[in-house]
């Protein structure tokens, strides 16, 4: 099967700055890839190529078999980037906007109405057909970027930090729209600083830092290389340090650290039993008052990943 993005050795170079170093993608039709990285890592730099509007110093992009910067023409319909701003269209109200790029793509007549309406009624913006653009919310605006790029039915969507600076509502109701998009069979590629949102939404992740990629595929396979053994959180009653003094004396123990009002118990490798925990405290006469394992998720994997480097 023909991935619907494919990336080899794709660089950008901007004089002595490397933007992007030998980027290996591949994404198949129907993910959803969240592409994880700070400011600056090349996440955007990225998006730009895949949408056509940079061309890679060296390397190569394809999109659906078609190469960037070579059959740009052929790839243009076939993809919707909706950028981390949103452009000038102070005058237009919602409809005139839709129509206009509607008409960019060649869709007219009574098709086009019927378009527009279909994916104001996807977007959840047909009351809001006759309000000036310049008038809507962030969150609003984001979903009419969204229903922008939909006008003319892209099989790849390029979201690059689309969540960001929206409220909490705003939010949910942003990532109940790409979930629809995908259940639609939309490949999606999305950039986000918002870790436990893309865990939610997406199957695959890429992990990218100072322009280069650390880690690409399922967020479950991360989440299991980041995890380096087993932690337990434990709370007793009182006497909290005298309990992990008396813990970090078990030898299947590796360390014991207080940590903002609990025991942070690091157990050694190969133990996968820890029922020795809660005994061992019980016995020697503490109250026993919490006791949970740590979970690693795609935020903490994150973190014990990368570095924090930035250009």
């Amino acid at each position: 099967m023909i991935p619907v993005v494919k990336t080899v050795n794709l660089t950008k170079r901007y004089g002595t700055l490397v933007a992007l170093s030998n980027l290996n993608l591949e994404i198949q039709s129907g993910d959803c890839f969240g592409f994880i990285g700070p400011n600056g890592a090349g996440k955007t730099t990225t998006m730009k190529i895949l949408a056509t509007l940079l061309q890679p110093t060296w390397g190569e992009a394809r999109i659906c078999d078609f190469v960037v910067g070579y059959q740009s023409r052929q790839i243009r319909p076939l993809i919707g980037y909706v950028p981390d701003y949103f452009g000038a269209y102070e005058d237009m109200v919602v409809q005139e906007y839709l129509e206009f790029f509607a008409a960019a793509y060649n869709i007219n007549g009574s098709n086009r109405v019927k378009l527009v309406g279909d994916v104001l009624e996807l977007t959840d913006l047909a009351y809001k057909r006759d309000a000036f653009v310049d008038g809507l919310s962030r969150g609003m605006k984001q979903r009419l970027s969204i229903a922008r790029v939909l006008l003319h039915d892209p099989k790849l969507l390029l979201l690059d930090e689309p969540a960001g600076n929206l409220d909490p509502r705003a939010r949910i109701e942003l990532r109940e729209l790409l979930k629809t998009l995908r259940g639609m069979g939309k490949t999606i590629i999305i950039s986000s600083h918002i870790l436990p949102e893309l865990q939610d939404l997406c199957n695959t992740v890429g992990i990218i830092e100072r322009g280069e990629l650390i880690y690409s595929g399922p967020w479950t396979d991360i989440v299991k290389k980041a995890k380096t053994g087993t932690i337990l959180h434990v709370t007793v009653a009182d006497q909290q340090v005298q309990a992990g003094a008396l813990l970090a004396q078990e030898p299947s123990i590796e360390s014991v650290h207080s940590n903002n009002g609990f025991l942070e118990i690091l157990i050694k490798p190969g133990v996968e039993d820890y029922s020795f925990v809660p005994a061992r405290l019980i016995q020697a006469g503490y109250r026993l008052t919490m006791m949970r394992e740590e979970e690693v998720n795609l935020e903490t994997a994150f973190m014990r990943l990368t570095k924090g480097l930035v250009q």
